[in-house]
């Protein structure tokens, strides 16, 4: 249980981050909704608040430190403290390098790889000053794969970053005693994934030796257990909710 902790889950208005988000509310957890798109994170605000937890939602670009911190600033105020930091905020992109703009390689990694960096900064020296916390970051198979799945090379850079992120910053965080791993999921079933075609989706799943695609449950459960006591002695690992895909 994480009666009375404090969660802030980025990304959290829709998909595999609302799961996360109303899967910790459940578990007792105080939850800071973040999402881009305000009206979304402000349902999950109140679809979190009918459970009978507490929840704030805060507008964020997660890709701007000004927003990260103001976002901070308001947890804080509200709460006092952040125990759990999920980064869950992320966008994809398709298609060959050879087609990839400028624009589109900054933006993905803004979001993805720096959005994780900035939130990371700034909750760091909070969790470091109570000396406890959780920190669990979405990466991807595609991460470790080199894309192939759904995100292309630019896509599978910015997930790779937040993997190796990850391991540097649970050893600076450890002597804290702050947890710091990733899940890495594969096909989960969301809004970012509904555009597939049925010959692309049976292509993906026939790799995988589960056979179907990830519900955005399973990625919160496995969130939930590395933000729990139960995984006080796992740190720096990259979890695969995956369905047998990688088996490394």
């Amino acid at each position: 249980m994480l009666t009375n902790k404090v969660a802030l889950v980025t990304g959290s208005g829709r998909g595999i981050g609302r799961a996360i988000a109303v899967a910790l509310a459940k578990e007792g957890a105080k939850v800071v909704i973040s999402d881009l798109d305000g009206d979304s994170a402000a349902r999950v605000g109140d679809e979190i608040s009918a459970l009978g937890r507490e929840a704030l939602a805060v507008q964020t670009n997660v890709a701007e430190e000004a927003q990260v911190q103001e976002m901070i600033r308001r947890c804080l105020d509200r709460f006092g403290r952040i125990d759990i930091l999920v980064n869950n905020a992320g966008i994809v992109s398709t298609g060959p390098v050879t087609e990839l703009s400028v624009e589109t390689w900054d933006r993905v990694m803004a979001v993805n790889l720096r959005g994780c960096f900035l939130c990371c900064r700034a909750v760091l020296p909070l969790m470091m000053a109570q000396r406890s916390g959780k920190i669990v970051n979405i990466a991807s198979v595609a991460g470790k794969r080199g894309g192939g799945l759904l995100g292309n090379s630019c896509y599978a850079a910015s997930k790779g970053g937040v993997i190796a992120f990850t391991k540097g910053i649970a050893r600076e965080a450890a002597p804290y005693n702050i947890n710091v791993n990733a899940v890495s999921p594969a096909l989960t079933d969301t809004e970012m994934t509904s555009g597939l075609t049925g010959k692309q989706r049976e292509s993906i799943l026939q790799s995988m030796p589960l056979g179907r695609a990830g519900k955005p449950e399973d990625i919160a459960a496995a969130v939930c257990f590395l933000a729990s006591d139960a995984a006080a002695f796992i740190t720096g690992e990259i979890m695969d909710v995956d369905g047998g895909l990688m088996m490394d």
